[in-house]
């Protein structure tokens, strides 16, 4: 049985950094693309960044250049890096891993089938 286990998230002050990890277990992920989403209070779930099975990153607009997602094969963790912070961070994280194997990179919640029960990350001014 599949399961995602998110962890590292926390409260941190605007401009500085934090590491949320994803440790999978029940499934060598190392086929599939793995991906990070958040939610906000009062907002839709949204995309953040994905790791495509072949290595390629893939990110929102918003994260580009502060965010970093990558992947420990050899453990089964997925990491996402986030560094300088903003306000607007702030949200339930969680990752998931896409339905199919060898997919390319989707930013569409709906192909991804399993998830991860999520850590929250606080962004303080």
């Amino acid at each position: 049985q599949l399961q995602l286990v998110e962890s590292g998230g926390g409260l941190v002050q605007a401009g500085g950094s934090l590491r949320v990890s994803c440790q999978a277990s029940g499934r060598n992920f190392n086929r599939y693309t793995m991906g990070w989403f958040r939610q906000a209070p009062g907002k839709e779930r949204e995309w953040v960044a994905a790791r495509s099975w072949a290595g390629t990153g893939s990110y929102r607009d918003s994260v580009k250049g502060r965010f970093m997602i990558s992947k420990d094969d050899a453990e089964n963790i997925v990491y996402l890096q986030a560094d300088n912070l903003r306000l607007e961070d702030t949200g339930i994280y969680y990752c998931a891993i896409h339905s199919r194997r060898f997919s390319s990179g989707s930013i569409s919640a709906s192909d991804y089938d399993k998830w991860g029960q999520g850590t929250q990350v606080t962004v303080s001014s």
